[in-house]
This record gives C-alpha cells, structure tokens and sequence, in this order.
C-alpha cells in the first residue's frame, strides 16, 4: 500500500518514473549533506586549532624565541589554506543542495500532475511515498 492513497491507486508509468527522479535527489542530498557536515567539522577543527595557536601561552614561545617564527608562519598557512578549503566546499555544497531543491520542486510538482491526471487528489499526490511509487506496478 502507497502512504496516501488506497492500493488500487492506478500509477502511470511516468508517475513511476518521476518518483523514481525524486528518490534519487533525496539520495544526492544525502551525499551533499554529509559534504556540509564534513566542511563544517574541518572549519571548526581548524578554529579550534588557531585558537589554541593564538593563545598567550604559544605566543609566549614565539616573542621569548623557545619557537622559531617560521614554524609559526608554517603552522598559519595551513590553517589558511584548511579555512580556504572547507569554506570553498562548504559554498560549493551549499549551492549544489539549492539547485537540488529546484530541481525537487519541479519533479514534486510534474508528479502531482501526472497522479491527479488520473483521478488523485492534489492532498494525495503531494504526500505519497515518492521511494515506494518508484516501486509500484502499474495499476
């Protein structure tokens, strides 16, 4: 049974096809929300690590000459080029998960459409179970 509607529901094959579109955005935004939450984690690991690199304490080490500046300059590139990176990634995410729902919108809005071309109501077409008319037969 279909969430949404009765099991003698008839699922036009385009309907099948559209819903099968939407599972398989639902899988890409999965992927990209796990390459936000990585971002994230590298931007607040690198935060961390400057914070702890700019303490009193390491900059202590550095004006009484027990560190040498260079390893000091060394150790900020990185975390620039870290911060660089992961927000580089974080933006490129971002976007591609916006252009994601614009393309989710529009294949929502073509299968309820397509199922209230064949007698749905819009209520039902809107909350059917994409991943499971994906998998129905035709009725």
């Amino acid at each position: 049974m279909i969430a949404g509607c009765s099991s003698g529901r008839t699922v036009p094959a385009l309907a099948r096809e559209l819903a099968g579109r939407l599972s398989a955005l639902f899988e890409r935004d999965v992927e990209v929300v796990g390459r936000l939450v990585d971002a994230q984690r590298r931007l607040q690991s690198v935060n961390e690590r400057l914070g702890r690199g700019l303490s009193p304490d390491a900059l202590g080490l550095v004006y009484d000459g027990a560190a040498p500046a260079g390893q000091v300059l060394v150790a900020l590139q990185q975390v620039h080029w870290t911060i660089h990176g992961a927000f580089h990634a974080y933006q490129y995410a971002c976007e591609e998960r916006r252009q994601l729902a614009v393309e989710v919108g529009e294949v929502a809005q073509q299968l309820t459409v397509v199922l209230c071309a064949v007698g749905w109501s819009a209520a039902d077409a809107r909350t059917v179970d994409g991943h499971k008319l994906a998998r129905v037969g035709v009725g």
